[in-house]
């Protein structure tokens, strides 16, 4: 959803676990030209519940929230329109907002419906067009994210499932698999399927080949 015209501001929605971030933006953002923050939440699900009472045309969303729902599973929520009960082309533009930048969040935040991918180290000037952009339906990336998407065209990197993902971060953990299964709710079967077509995608045959691997590539969260 973007703003009727071109005089109407940018109706804006933080969402930041740390209240003291989201202060911060909120008095950055208000003095800006055309850019109105109509409101802020704490968490994944504050962001939904409140979405859909304020209507924003843009959502800044951070990535990591604390307990709860993260900022990714939020952003697929509010770029499907559910939030509203409605379809995509009322849902607003989900701008992420993050100190994270490895390959694995961007992945998913894309994947996700995020129009945009900032980190908090850009300068205001680089953030306040990237509202503008993503309230236009424009993509809106950090130039070290852009850099990054642009090199995983070139050399792709092993395609992973989410649950293959989530797998690979318990061994990252040092879990076992009989812990790996209590962890994610599924058999010690399950894990064990899994973790054989992450041996094959990462070109491994060890967990410590799979995590080193991962790491190199920067496929962990």
């Amino acid at each position: 959803m973007s703003p009727s015209d071109d005089t109407s501001p940018v109706r804006l929605l933080l969402c930041d676990d740390h209240a003291v971030v989201r202060a911060g933006l909120r008095a950055l953002l208000s003095s800006t030209e055309g850019i109105e923050v109509v409101g802020e939440a704490g968490s994944g699900e504050e962001a939904l519940a409140l979405a859909a009472r304020v209507r924003p045309d843009v959502v800044l969303m951070d990535l990591q929230l604390g307990g709860g729902m993260d900022g990714v599973a939020a952003t697929r929520h509010l770029a499907s329109g559910a939030a509203y009960g409605t379809g995509t082309e009322t849902a607003p533009r989900v701008l992420v907002l993050t100190m994270f930048d490895t390959d694995a969040d961007i992945t998913r935040a894309i994947e996700a419906g995020a129009t945009g991918y900032l980190l908090k180290a850009e300068q205001p000037d680089e953030l306040f067009a990237a509202i503008r952009n993503a309230a236009s339906g424009r993509t809106a990336l950090s130039a070290p994210v852009a850099d990054r998407v642009l090199a995983q065209m070139r050399s792709p990197r092993p395609a992973l499932s989410e649950r293959e993902r989530d797998i690979l971060q318990q061994l990252a953990r040092g879990l076992g698999n009989r812990d790996i299964a209590r962890a994610l709710f599924i058999s010690e079967a399950t894990v064990k399927t899994h973790l054989g077509r992450i041996y094959g995608k990462l070109g491994v045959d060890t967990r410590a080949g799979a995590v080193a691997v991962a790491n190199e590539r920067r496929l962990l969260p």
